[in-house]
Parts: structure tokens; sequence; C-alpha cells
């Protein structure tokens, strides 16, 4: 009776043990990652201005600073629920450059994006279930018609648009290029068993400062998407929702079509910091002869403690 029981179980459960694990784990962790990131900036342009906590929108830096936060800690903590079945990459940049630069299975890439869309996607439109009420308030009070050139703010907390000084993609696309790859540059670095990893677990937090950084640093140009599901999957939501052309694909007054830049860009990016951080660093490393530390997963899975046993 036990053995057809684990027989039976095994069938029931043996599709988790297969890359469909995998890819429930990227949708959920992306959810997450959305569900926070997305949060954070509803609460930043609607929901406390409009709950009797303020009057306006916060100052430019204040504004800025509870997003960049707010941001980091999301990635934290989706890499935290995560990172122990899938890597927790929650990033397409991420996923193409750990299968140009660190073996990753090419076969996966295209369900791991996929998961991460579908994850960003949902998270956007719980996020949006939860602050309808403080969006329709925010936009009634400022006379703001959604779909229309006036409709940016409330478009903004669930996808990026350009600063108004550019004229063309040029600047924006540089950005997004630019931030990327510094964040899969810190990634690669985080958990580089060859380098110094981070240790007692501290690499989701880590990679989630990384984000703080980028954000304070080089957010404001095209609102670092540096993650194109994270874009690409809340600005189909938002078009759907009623931004229409604002959302997709992205007509703004300086820029047009604009929703191919946080892809591209992204992917560019991505691709150059993984060979700009094996060239600087991991190559020299291996060149030297350093021994890897055992101990890191060196495909960014969460590491688990080895238990201490004393010795009386």
């Amino acid at each position: 009776m036990a053995a057809a029981t684990e027989v039976a179980v095994g069938r029931k459960l043996g599709w988790r043990q297969t890359a469909a694990g995998d890819y429930l784990s990227e949708f959920f962790g992306t959810f997450i990652l959305i569900c926070f990131g997305d949060g954070v900036v509803a609460m930043a342009v609607a929901a406390l201005n409009q709950s009797g906590r303020g009057d306006k929108i916060f100052d430019a830096s204040g504004d800025w600073l509870i997003i960049t936060w707010g941001w980091g800690f999301a990635v934290a903590m989706a890499v935290y629920v995560a990172g122990g079945v899938s890597g927790a990459h929650i990033n397409p940049a991420v996923t193409l450059a750990s299968a140009i630069k660190r073996g990753f299975p090419w076969s996966k890439v295209p369900g791991y994006w996929a998961a991460q869309i579908l994850g960003a996607f949902t998270g956007a439109a719980l996020v949006y279930w939860v602050y309808v009420n403080a969006i329709n308030s925010y936009d009634t009070a400022n006379h703001i018609t959604r779909g229309a050139a006036n409709s940016v703010p409330t478009y903004s907390i669930f996808a990026t648009f350009p600063a108004g000084y550019f004229n063309n993609w040029g600047g924006p696309f540089l950005t997004e290029v630019v931030g990327t790859a510094f964040l899969v540059c810190f990634v690669f670095a985080i958990i580089d068993e060859f380098n110094q990893p981070v240790r007692a677990n501290l690499a989701p937090f880590m990679v989630g400062m990384a984000v703080v950084a980028i954000g304070i640093s080089f957010g404001a140009n095209s609102g670092y998407a540096i993650n194109p599901a994270r874009d690409f999957g809340p600005r189909v939501f938002a078009a759907i929702a009623g931004w229409d052309k604002i959302a997709f694909p992205g007509d703004y007054a300086n820029i047009s079509t604009y929703f191919w830049i946080p892809i591209v860009g992204p992917l560019v990016g991505g691709c150059i910091g993984a060979l700009l951080y094996d060239l600087f660093i991991r190559d020299i490393l291996q060149a030297r002869g350093e021994p890897p530390d055992e101990s890191v997963e060196p495909m960014g899975e969460t590491a688990k403690a080895t238990p201490v046993v004393e010795d009386y």
C-alpha cells in the first residue's frame, strides 16, 4: 500500500521536478517583484496623496527615494522567494546573460522569458486591483483622462517612459543599456564562486541593493526598467486597462513607439555587463588559479547552509 501511495504521489508531483517547476518559480518570483515594485509607485503617485496623508505627490527627490528603495526591496524579496528553485533570474536580461556566459541551458530561455512576462503582467493586474480606487481618485482630482497625454502619471505606476528632455530614443536606450550592464555585472559578482561571494544567504539582499544603486544613479532618464519583463508585462496590462497608446506602443510628446527600448536596451546591456565582468574580473581570477568557493552555486541558486555538528 505504501509503495502504491509513493508511486501515485510521484506521478502527481513529477512535473515539479522538470523545467515546469523552474518556470512556475520564475512566474511567481516576477509576480512578487512587480507587486511590490509597481505597488510602491502606486503608493507614491496616487495612494498616499489621495488617502489624507498629504496633498500631492512627494517632491521629486523624496518621491524617487521611496520608489528606488521600494524596487530594491521588491527584487530582494522576489529572489529570496524563488531563488532556491529557479535561481530567480526574474529578468530576461539575466537569463540571456546566464545562457551566454554561465552555461544556463538555452532550451530553458524561452520558458523563462514567458514565465517572467506572465508573472509581471499578473503582478500589475493585482496592483491595479488593489489601487484602482486611488488611481481613479487621483485622475479625477487632477482632471486626467486615461489614455490621453496627461495620463502619464498614473500610467507610470505600471511601466516606464522617457524623460522630457530627450527628443529621440538614443538617450533612453543608452541609459537602459548602461543600467542593465551594471545590474548583470553586480549580479555576476555577487554570485561568483571565484571572487568574493556574498555569504550568510545575503545575496538576494545585495542584488536588491544593486537595483537601489542603479535607480538612484541612473534612473531618471528612462525610469530604469533594466528588465524587459518588468516593463513589457505591466505595459501590456496598462494598455488593456485603458492607457491605450500611452502604454502601447508608447507614444509620448517627445518620442513615439517607445515600447521596444526597455526590451532591447536591457537585453543588449545585460550581455555587455556579463562580458565586461568576465573580461575584467572572472577571467583574471581564473588565470591566477584562484580556487572556487564550493559553497557557492555558480548558477545563482540559493546556497543551503551545512549544519555544524559540535564535537563534545
